[in-house]
């Protein structure tokens, strides 16, 4: 067992991609829109309205048919969106027609988690390396990938045409690994690593901190315990 070197999974016929720039939040958005549609898809839905759409994706219908107009997509009055197209429009949109063959760097935990979640290939990307400096680690399978060495991380990402790399390293090894990723064209990093990395501005990374996000959840978790809280601040600001 190794790396893939070839990829088999279908993809949808292609659409026009939109010449305007989305904006962040819209884009994120997107992504919802797509897991309904692709619900709705499982259940041979053929039209659906912005209400319905927006309401399976948990959003406003005006914000909905803002975010879809960023696509040239307005639907039809009394008619709604047709589900096979919208999907299209926004797969070509967040660039799923195109082949994202993804290595992992980093085989703990996280890593191997993320290695083994079945759901990426469904939604346009395909796992094809999972690497790592743990000699203990190193060969070891998991799923239909066997664990290479970081040291032919070059090697690796040119065989098997990588051209997205996850990061699930600690902070420490982080920069060193990213400049050898950078150097070897690889220009779309998801960073899980606790620290800020410096690329190039041509490259493109996402930093995942679940540490963060966590504290983020406990803030509104506590705001929601103590609804007292937000009158009495303010009160203050109106002293």
């Amino acid at each position: 067992m190794s790396e893939r070197e070839t990829s088999s999974r279908p993809r949808p016929e292609p659409v026009p991609v939109p010449a305007r720039e989305i904006p962040p939040a819209s884009l994120a958005r997107l992504t919802l829109y797509l897991r309904a549609l692709n619900s709705l898809l499982a259940d041979a839905v053929e039209r659906v309205s912005s209400d319905e759409l927006a309401d399976a994706a948990g959003v406003n219908s005006s914000i909905l048919r803002k975010d879809l107009s960023y696509l040239g997509s307005y639907g039809t009055r009394g008619v709604g969106y047709e589900v096979p197209y919208l999907n299209r429009q926004i797969t070509a949109a967040l660039g799923l027609t195109q082949d994202w063959r993804v290595a992992i760097v980093g085989a703990g935990n996280l890593g191997r988690a993320l290695a083994g979640y079945t759901g990426f290939e469904s939604r346009g990307f395909e796992v094809v390396a999972l690497l790592d400096a743990d000699q203990l680690v190193v060969d070891s399978e998991v799923g239909w990938l066997r664990v290479r060495h970081v040291d032919e991380l070059e090697s690796v990402i040119r065989r098997t045409r990588t051209n997205m790399v996850v990061m699930a390293v600690p902070a420490s090894v982080a920069q060193g690994l990213c400049d050898r990723i950078v150097a070897s064209g690889v220009t779309s990093i998801l960073n899980f690593a606790p620290v800020l990395l410096q690329v190039p501005g041509h490259v493109q990374v996402r930093k995942v901190d679940m540490a963060t996000e966590l504290q983020i959840l406990a803030y509104h978790a506590q705001r929601a315990q103590h609804p007292e809280i937000e009158p009495e601040s303010r009160a203050r600001t109106a002293n």
